[in-house]
């Protein structure tokens, strides 16, 4: 496969919700996303990718969980998310569960925000107990957010950095991620679906909503009556 002047390159945005130094979560992110860009470049594409470490945007978080106001570093988070063709998202695992900060942030965005993105997703913690947290929490969240998320999600416990396997399974979730990409799947779904999902009033931007001031739930919201109805 060849590059044309049509192949721009993906745009790939790793939210990384690690917050310590050094993060074993950045490191799962980085390795996703240098195969990710890997494999891309096998088939002739190249690779835009992203660095979002949700750390920086603690300090605008409380804010936008009380009130929805965005700060500048959480509005251009969302900016970039998105204009992506991908998602490489990761989280440390605290209590048998994603962390507070990766929850939250993907909480206060917008239903319609990530419709039909691909996404790999990745998380870390000291031991295998938590492994089931990456497909029995954070795939329920995505699927909330009706994302396309990969079959492949990768673990990784203190002992699997030395074990090959680990690597094996970020090669099959960087493949899928960039064959959802090359099949421009979210295109293809929200070009042709986007009335049959349901939006929330105003949801990204309002412009895909359309009201219908004449139908029967407007009527009688204004105090009107259905045709053919006796007061």
């Amino acid at each position: 496969m060849t590059t044309t002047t049509e192949q721009r390159p993906f745009r790939v945005v790793v939210v990384n919700a690690g917050v310590s130094d050094p993060s074993s979560t950045k490191m799962l992110a980085d390795r996703l996303a240098l195969r990710v860009e890997a494999t891309a470049q096998r088939d002739g594409r190249t690779v835009e990718t992203l660095h979002l470490d949700l750390r920086e945007v603690l300090p605008e978080l409380g804010a936008a969980l009380a009130s929805g106001h965005l700060g500048p570093k959480f509005t251009k988070a969302i900016e970039a998310l998105k204009s992506a063709d991908g998602i490489i998202a990761t989280a440390p695992v605290y209590k048998a569960g994603p962390s507070g900060l990766f929850t939250s942030f993907f909480q206060v965005l917008d239903n319609d925000l990530l419709i039909a993105k691909p996404v790999t997703l990745g998380a870390t913690a000291g031991t295998a107990r938590h492994a089931l947290v990456v497909d029995g929490e954070m795939r329920s969240l995505f699927a909330f957010l009706r994302t396309m998320t990969t079959p492949t999600s990768v673990f990784a416990s203190t002992e699997d950095w030395q074990d090959k396997s680990l690597g094996t399974r970020i090669d099959r979730a960087a493949r899928e991620l960039v064959v959802l990409m090359e099949s421009d799947i979210e295109a293809k779904i929200t070009d042709t679906s986007w009335d049959s999902y349901q939006h929330e009033f105003g949801s990204a931007g309002g412009n895909q909503l359309g009201i219908d001031l004449g139908s029967d739930l407007m009527r009688l919201a204004a105090g009107g009556t259905l045709p053919g109805s006796r007061r």
